[in-house]
């Protein structure tokens, strides 16, 4: 891991732990975790392997990715001010989701470059894994996190300030 490895996925974690006071829902809180992860993805994944058991890998880390970051959308409180603006606030299970995600791949990597490429290169042996699959598998589970998380968060902000702004007697369609 080089020094921009642990500094970005620092800021990802920072990008979560910022959101525990409230504030509000801007572009910025939109663009700046897409613009990271579209930068990891650029810089990391050159390849989907697909042999053996890679595909099996990578499915289900990005499963696990969609989920961390679906729970981490979905237990964060959304309010409006009045209807100006949407209002954010992470709570402690969305930013411990968030965390313990970030931080389990953040572990692994340092694992992996630092001692226990060894052991992981014997497992995927056993597990009919390639070991290029790990740097994928894991990419694209932080991808899926960004992107569940991220996503949801605009949806939620959207339908709670059209909530607030529908005229009275109205009822909002929910999905």
């Amino acid at each position: 891991m080089t020094f921009g490895d642990y500094i970005f996925d620092s800021v990802l974690v920072l990008l979560v732990l910022r959101q525990v006071r409230e504030s509000r829902f801007t572009p910025h809180a939109v663009f700046l975790p897409l613009g990271i992860i579209a930068w990891v993805v650029r810089s990391y994944l050159h390849t989907i392997p697909t042999s053996g058991n890679d595909l099996a890998l990578i499915v289900a880390l990005t499963a696990v990715g969609l989920a961390f970051g679906s729970i981490s959308a979905l237990t964060t409180r959304v309010r409006t001010d009045g209807g100006r603006y949407a209002l954010i606030k992470a709570g402690w299970a969305s930013t411990g989701v968030w965390v313990l995600s970030m931080g389990g791949r953040f572990c692994f990597a340092v694992w992996a470059s630092h001692g226990g490429g060894p052991s992981l290169y014997r497992f995927s042996v056993a597990h009919d894994l390639s070991i290029d699959v790990w740097t994928a598998a894991i990419v694209l589970m932080a991808l899926g996190e960004v992107l569940a998380r991220t996503g949801l968060m605009v949806l939620r902000t959207r339908r709670a300030l059209a909530a607030q702004n529908a005229p009275a007697g109205q009822e909002l369609l929910t999905v």
